[in-house]
């Protein structure tokens, strides 16, 4: 069951662009996510790396890239689950005083000495699709998220610039370097440090990105895009595959879905 945000959560939110909502899972339970993700062979399968520098940028672990698995659509499944829950998706209802529609998920697999991702905004992505940008990311960490790391880092308040230019960089888009620059000089960057079952709420507009991982432990997560239920979508192509507003699944209900996925992984495996 999700625990309401409290009023200074969500000004904190509507104000800077992020709220870390800690221990929204417990760490056993983060754990087994984790060993799920690490046994699921779909996800070994589909996992994609992202060169995110330009060949001449001066990136340290440029030649060996982070990797992601990027799904469109709900299944029957553990990740798919999770991004229907009800402690999950609770908390973006009232930071948008509207429902939510699942857009799509990821899972991030930043193993030792990989590289990072440049400063970018999810809305930058996709304002094409959606007319505003009610638009928000949950990160939810399965593994210790730390500098050493490379925990995400955000711009705090670069959320109210709105939508900035981007332009490609490597396999990624970046936000317009200038302007960048200028968001480091009079605004805070915030290293984004979370434990096992901790979430990171980011609005869409908020720059955000990691330094790559030049320690010994891995850093996965599984990343989460909603739209509010209520935002215009601009393309019928997404309008299809975009969820129906989510109703919130129950604890035991995603109980049920996490069982079903790990027996169908056990099952594979043997």
């Amino acid at each position: 069951m999700s625990t309401p945000l409290t009023p200074e959560q969500i000004h904190h939110f509507q104000t800077h662009g992020y709220l870390i909502v800690e221990s929204l899972y417990t760490p056993a339970e983060a754990s087994h996510i984790r060993q799920i993700a690490e046994s699921d062979p779909q996800v070994a399968a589909q996992a994609k790396s992202n060169s995110n520098y330009d060949e001449d940028s001066k990136n340290p672990s440029k030649d060996i890239d982070p990797r992601l698995v990027y799904t469109p659509n709900l299944a029957d499944d553990t990740y798919s689950a999770i991004a229907q829950s009800q402690r999950l998706t609770a908390p973006l209802e009232q930071l948008f005083d509207d429902q939510v529609r699942h857009y799509y998920h990821l899972k991030t697999i930043k193993n030792p000495h990989t590289g990072g991702w440049q400063y970018h905004q999810d809305y930058g992505y996709h304002y094409k699709e959606f007319f505003y940008p009610s638009f928000c990311s949950v990160m939810l960490a399965l593994d210790p998220a730390t500098r050493d790391n490379g925990c995400l880092r955000v711009v705090k308040d670069s959320n109210q610039l709105g939508r900035l230019e981007h332009q490609p960089s490597g396999s990624q888009l970046i936000a317009n370097p200038q302007r960048v620059e200028m968001a480091l000089a009079e605004m805070q960057e915030i290293h984004c440090e979370m434990q096992p079952g901790s979430a990171l709420y980011f609005h869409g507009n908020i720059l955000h990105g990691s330094d790559p991982n030049l320690s010994e432990q891995s850093r996965w997560a599984l990343i989460f895009a909603y739209v509010a239920a209520k935002n215009t979508v601009v393309l019928p192509e997404v309008e299809k595959g975009l969820s129906p507003p989510l109703a919130g699944w129950s604890d035991d209900e995603v109980a049920a879905a996490t069982a079903r996925h790990w027996d169908e992984i056990q099952a594979q495996l043997m």
